[in-house]
């Protein structure tokens, strides 16, 4: 059975929630689950914004037959070709095939790449082409590598609606209300938009810049993305938030240590720096880089300003978590953060330099203290080199 929420008086919410998916993308935990948004705009002519994911496309159909009442399907603007939101295409086509489908002329090609679709009734469209289909209009904002190439953003100037395609989304299913006025965002679905963001789209932060940009442009009243709650008040608020993400910046002042450790003696070391930071006034966290999903990881190290990072020596190496973990930070171009260092080896110490060439190769990255080296277990002398560690970073937060 169809289950809608009216947006505006002429705009209507399609999407539906999947609860049962473990991993999104195959790659990132989603114990809330996510939402798959689509919208239909009901003017002298129809208009969907975006169909969704395979799992959840009988609600869908259902809703969007419910929201048309009897009315044709005049056009479908497909905003962004990954298939959790073009699965569901080639069925609408079959289903409505006098429909016209509104793309950048590179989805064009994707289409066509992923279904067996004659490319018929296609309108291509272009930064800044304008579309009318009654009292209001739809103008096309490109937005490449946001986080695909082909991807583009529709905007209604007359109601100040942005439906922004991956932007602006969140993990997550919605619980009822789809608003994020209506939720207490900060504390529900703040932690998984900023992971959402920085493992999916903040690799390609000049590029989420030159969005907003354009966005600042724009009298902006309502944000409809494609997952997670739509927008309509604090819009700003949340604007923010994206700015200084994609500009690579601490969003907060703290420091995080992140440990790896075979005995447990590497992590007794980074729970003594923990500790000292903690009495040194310091907002602290602590993670276990074997048992944390390096999602998480990924995202805390960038909400942060200051980061410990402590492995133990494993094949003469850095311990496979934490190598995995600093290879997925510079593969989303980590930069602009003070780090410091703690090695731990019973025979060749040698994760602290090999840590250290990584972290000086990436952007403006300032090391503090010198690297801590615990031979095996922490010792007297290290442990008053870990708490020297501590205030060196606590001094240099201040």
């Amino acid at each position: 059975m169809y289950n809608l929420t009216q947006i505006t008086e002429n705009l209507c919410y399609l999407g539906a929630n999947d609860r049962r998916i473990a991993l999104f993308e195959s790659a990132f935990p989603v114990p809330r689950g996510v939402s798959y948004n689509s919208y239909l705009l009901t003017d002298e002519k129809t208009v969907l914004f975006d169909t969704v994911d395979s799992a959840v496309a009988d609600r869908f159909f259902e809703n969007l037959e419910e929201a048309l009442g009897g009315r044709p399907l005049d056009y479908v603007v497909v905003h962004h070709m990954e298939p959790d939101h073009s699965a569901s295409f080639l069925r609408l086509i079959e289903k409505y095939p006098a429909v016209t489908v509104v793309t950048s002329q590179k989805t064009a090609k994707m289409l066509e790449n992923y279904f067996p679709f004659s490319g018929k009734n296609v309108t291509v469209v272009k930064e800044g082409d304008t579309m009318s289909v009654g009292k209001r209009s739809i103008c096309f904002v490109s937005a490449p590598m946001v986080h695909w190439p082909e991807v583009i953003m529709s905007y209604i100037p007359e109601e100040g609606v942005l439906f922004s395609a991956d932007a602006f989304g969140t993990f997550g299913a919605l619980g009822g209300s789809i608003f994020a006025d209506e939720v207490f965002f900060e504390r529900d679905f703040l932690d998984d938009a900023r992971r959402y963001y920085f493992n999916i789209v903040g690799k390609y932060g000049i590029q989420v810049q030159n969005v907003l940009k354009k966005a600042a442009g724009l009298d902006i009243r309502l944000i409809c993305p494609l997952h997670g709650p739509v927008w309509r008040k604090d819009i700003g608020w949340f604007l923010g938030k994206y700015d200084t993400w994609s500009k690579y910046l601490p969003e907060e002042k703290g420091a995080v240590v992140f440990y790896a450790s075979v005995y447990e003696h590497t992590q007794n070391a980074a729970e003594i720096v923990a500790t000292e930071l903690a009495k040194a006034g310091v907002p602290v966290k602590v993670y276990d880089v074997s048992h944390t999903h390096v999602s998480n990881l990924l995202s805390e190290a960038f909400r942060y300003s200051h980061l410990v990072f402590c492995s133990t020596t494993y094949n003469n190496g850095v311990f496979i978590s934490m190598e995995n973990f600093i290879a997925d930070l510079k593969a989303h171009f980590f930069q602009n953060r003070s780090y410091a260092l703690v090695e731990n080896g019973s025979w060749s110490p040698q994760a602290g330099a090999l840590m250290e060439a990584e972290f000086s190769a990436m952007k403006n990255m300032k090391k503090v203290g010198e690297t801590v080296t615990v031979l095996s277990s922490v010792k007297a002398d290290s442990r008053e080199a870990l708490k020297a560690l501590a205030a060196a970073v606590a001094a240099d937060l201040s």
